[in-house]
């Protein structure tokens, strides 16, 4: 699903990544190695983020060759088959198509807090609470309640229960809690299924629904082993994305119970997702689930083998541990001899892009 194949693409990163900076000045902006193609032509390699993808020759085909409705009446036909299909991946009533992903975790947390003054509670490093808007508040009427989140990025039970509100006239209503698979912040960590059980049967028994922004799920399935229904068995709802790793350009689907559905389909309206020949989106999303699902797990091996060189080079240190799936942190240490944005910005006048975010740390893919 990338633009070129991933394995070149990291080879070519740690060619520019594996010079000597130490023996450089820590203003030096040049540095005296190219990512090449195969035929030695200069090449910009993109680790910004997995969904700096560009679609392939077969997806776009599917795409102009797309039969399509006006999803508005419902009647897209591809539209129609994709939502089927991720529903019962997931094992759950029904999937809804939106634009985006942040539309989709919008629309989750504003149907599980239908009622004005409901509570959602979330993790402080969540996608959801950090780079979303707090659309919840600003346009549901929902109040966020965060509590720490772990490295792992899990939310320790406890101060999940301890989130919870007592009923009391002075206090939000709790309705919801929301978790994160994989996790963005935390490197593209992996939520175990044990995990999700407790947390599923904690929120069971105080009566709240869950939510899992799943924008990486597919990742969580390949790292984990294990089928989309295992681990969606314990969420209520959940949002799924086309576009991250799977290289479609664009959507997101909702999955969850028939009730969320319909709440769903009127949130969508509402927010201004509902389109019309949609189809053409959708026929991109059906190819990605055909071709490039089964090679996700190719992303993960090779964003291993980046971790493990960039962790051979003085002045830079990773948490091999959290390299779960498809994103590389990494850290920049005092012993480098260039800062964070210097290394960035150098690595980019070379052909090779990727992300400072902040605290003397970079992400790559």
């Amino acid at each position: 699903p990338r633009r070129m194949a991933p394995c070149t693409s990291f080879r070519d990163a740690m060619a520019v990544l594996s010079l000597p900076l130490m023996l450089m000045p820590r203003s030096s902006r040049a540095l005296t190695a190219c990512a090449t193609s195969s035929n030695g032509a200069a090449r910009r390699v993109d680790l910004r983020s997995d969904t700096v993808t560009q679609p392939t020759p077969a997806m776009r085909e599917a795409m102009s060759t797309a039969i399509v409705g006006d999803d508005v009446f419902g009647d897209d036909p591809t539209v129609k088959k994709l939502e089927a299909r991720v529903a019962d991946m997931f094992g759950k009533d029904g999937a809804l198509f939106v634009p985006t992903g942040t539309m989709a975790n919008l629309i989750a947390v504003m149907a599980h807090t239908w009622e004005r003054g409901s509570e959602y509670v979330l993790g402080d490093r969540a996608h959801i609470f950090l780079y979303e808007q707090g659309g919840g508040s600003q346009l549901g009427g929902s109040h966020p309640r965060t509590v720490p989140t772990a490295s792992d990025g899990t939310l320790a039970l406890d101060d999940l229960s301890a989130a919870v509100r007592t009923d009391d006239q002075h206090y939000p209503v709790t309705k919801l809690l929301c978790l994160e698979n994989t996790h963005n912040m935390c490197g593209g960590t992996v939520l175990s299924a044990e995990y999700m059980a407790d947390v599923g049967a904690l929120a069971r028994d105080r009566d709240l629904a869950l939510h899992v922004d799943g924008a990486r799920i597919w990742n969580a399935m390949v790292a984990a082993d294990a089928s989309s229904a295992e681990v969606a068995v314990d969420a209520d709802s959940i949002a799924v994305c086309l576009s991250k790793g799977l290289g479609a350009p664009a959507g997101s689907l909702i999955v969850g119970s028939a009730a969320i559905m319909n709440r769903a389909h009127r949130l969508r309206k509402a927010l201004g997702g509902t389109m019309r020949q949609t189809g053409i989106l959708a026929a991109a999303g059906l190819h990605a689930l055909d071709h490039h699902l089964p090679r996700l797990g190719q992303d993960h091996i090779h964003a291993s083998a980046l971790a493990h060189g960039l962790s051979k080079l003085h002045g830079i240190s990773v948490d091999l541990a959290a390299v779960q799936t498809n994103i590389v942190f990494l850290t920049v240490d005092e012993s480098c001899a260039l800062l964070p944005e210097e290394l960035v910005a150098a690595c980019s006048d070379q052909g090779v892009d990727f992300l400072e975010i902040g605290g003397g740390g970079c992400r790559l893919g």
